[in-house]
C-alpha cells in the first residue's frame, strides 16, 4: 500500500510537470470572460468517496496490560448512489466529502473539510499478537502459533460514523480547458487540480473489547497528513463536478475503545480516498 501511494502520488506530479511544460496557461482566454480569473473567489463542494487502507498494528492498552495485533485488515463501509447523501438527517451515514475554501489568486487557493470516511476491521481474521491481556483464551479467540481470530467476542474496532479527516489544504488549479478545444470557458471549463494538507482525526470509533462495554463517543485521536490530484469540469461559470484520487497517511495514538479510560488503543496505517463531489464557485 505505502508503495502503492508513493508511485500514485509520483505520477501525479509527473503529469502536472508535463501540463506545466506545454504552458497550459490559458492565455488565450479572453479576460473578460468569469472564469478567466478566480482570484477573490469562493467555492463549496459535498460527494462521497470510497477508500481503501493499508494494514496496521493496533496496540492497546490499560490495567496493567498491553498486546498488540498486528498486520490487522480493514475496509470501508460503501453507501453506493443513495439519497442518503442529501437527507439532512441521514447525511453522515454514507461516506462524505466538505470542503469549503477561497482563492488566494487565480491559480492558488485555500480550503477546510472533512473527509468523513469509513473504517472497519475485518472479523474472523487470523493475526498475530504479542502481549498479554485479562482472561486470554475465553473469547473464542486462541489460535495457534501466537494467533489470534479476530471473533466479535474477542474485538470489534470500527471507525465508521466515522473516521473523521478535518484537514486544511492548500490547492493549485490550472485551466486546460484548450486541450479540448475549448473556447467560451464560461460556457464549460476543464481544470488540473492538486494539493496537501493535513488535520486531526475525529472519530467516533465504534469498538468492544474483550466483552467490556462498549465505547461509541466522539474524540480527537490523532493526525493525518495528505496530498490529492483531481480533475474538475465546470459549468455555466458556477457549477461544477470534481474527481480526485488522494493519498495520505493517518496517526491515531489515543482512540478510545472501552467506557474505561484506562484501556486505549493506537494505530497508524496509509490510506488511499477517491472522492467524486458536486460544487458551486462565486463571488459575493
Amino acid at each position: 500500500m505505502k508503495h502503492f501511494i508513493l508511485t500514485a502520488l509520483a505520477v501525479m506530479s509527473t503529469a502536472v510537470g508535463s501540463l506545466h511544460a506545454q504552458d497550459l496557461d490559458n492565455d488565450a482566454v479572453n479576460p473578460d470572460l468569469y472564469t478567466a480569473h478566480n482570484k477573490g473567489k469562493f467555492y463549496i463542494s459535498w460527494g462521497g468517496n470510497r477508500a481503501k487502507y493499508s494494514k496496521s498494528d493496533i496496540t492497546f492498552t490499560g490495567e496493567g496490560h498491553e498486546f498488540t495485533l498486528h498486520d490487522v485488515p480493514a475496509h470501508d463501509k460503501p453507501k453506493g448512489w443513495h439519497i442518503d447523501y442529501l437527507n439532512p438527517t441521514r447525511m453522515t451515514i454514507p461516506q462524505t466529502n466538505l470542503r469549503v475554501g477561497y482563492f488566494l489568486t487565480d491559480k492558488y487557493n485555500i480550503s477546510v473539510g472533512v473527509d468523513h470516511m469509513k473504517y472497519v476491521m475485518y472479523q474472523d481474521r487470523a493475526v498475530d499478537l504479542t502481549g498479554t491481556y485479562p482472561n486470554m483464551g475465553s473469547y473464542d479467540e486462541s489460535l495457534p502459533n501466537g494467533q489470534v481470530n479476530l471473533t466479535e467476542k474477542f474485538l470489534t474496532f470500527e471507525h465508521t460514523d466515522g473516521l473523521n479527516y478535518i484537514s486544511a489544504d492548500i490547492n493549485r488549479v490550472d485551466d486546460i480547458s484548450k486541450l479540448f478545444t475549448i473556447n467560451n470557458t464560461d460556457a464549460i471549463q476543464v481544470n488540473t487540480t492538486y494539493g496537501v494538507g493535513g488535520g486531526v482525526l475525529y472519530p467516533k470509533t465504534n469498538a468492544q473489547l474483550l466483552s467490556m462495554d462498549r465505547h461509541d463517543n466522539f474524540h480527537i485521536s490523532g493526525f493525518g497528513v495528505s496530498a490529492k490530484a483531481g480533475l474538475n469540469v465546470t459549468f455555466f461559470k458556477h457549477f461544477y463536478v470534481q474527481v480526485e484520487a488522494k493519498g495520505g497517511y493517518i496517526d491515531m495514538n489515543k482512540i478510545h475503545v472501552t467506557e474505561d479510560d484506562s484501556w486505549m488503543a493506537k494505530q497508524h496505517f496509509f490510506f488511499v480516498e477517491l472522492p467524486i463531489v458536486f460544487g458551486t464557485i462565486f463571488r459575493f
